[in-house]
């Protein structure tokens, strides 16, 4: 490139307006279509799992506390999940949308992408039920059955 046509890109680029977006500070509004991320409604939930089924990514993981008076929790891996909203089509009772709102989910560390959705009180007692389990050790395993000749 010459040095002339350089200078006239130069001086043509001084006179317009930038391109780009001031994206952070000036936001545009989402589109209702939007895959963001999974919303989850508790008292729609029959806890028949086939979102976990179907979720390709393996990114849904449903607790069932207690099925008779319907209290579920929902454990997401926003980090694990591909955003293709197969669980949303497959929920037949519409228990799970995709939020087009939430859509930043970009962090420096691991937490924030494992949420649970719930009533509280159910997650508290997930969490119990995980660390009674923890706190029993693992399983004891069967030593192996001799083999027959």
């Amino acid at each position: 490139m010459r040095i002339g046509a350089m200078l006239g890109d130069i001086s043509r680029s001084l006179f317009k307006r930038p391109v780009t977006e001031r994206y952070p500070f000036e936001r545009r509004p989402t589109p209702e279509r939007l895959r963001g991320q999974l919303t989850f409604e508790p008292s729609k939930c029959t806890g028949c799992k086939i979102c976990v089924r179907d979720c390709p990514a393996d990114a849904i993981e449903i607790v069932v506390v207690d099925k008779a008076t319907k209290r579920f929790v929902m454990g997401f891996q926003t980090g694990r999940c591909a955003y293709c909203a197969q669980c949303v089509v497959s929920c037949n009772f519409d228990a799970i949308g995709m939020s087009h709102e939430r859509w930043e989910l970009a962090a420096l560390s691991q937490t924030p992408f494992a949420v649970t959705f719930g009533r509280q009180e159910d997650i508290n007692a997930m969490h119990d039920q995980a660390a009674a389990r923890s706190a029993a050790g693992p399983a004891p395993v069967a030593p192996p059955a001799p083999a027959t000749a």
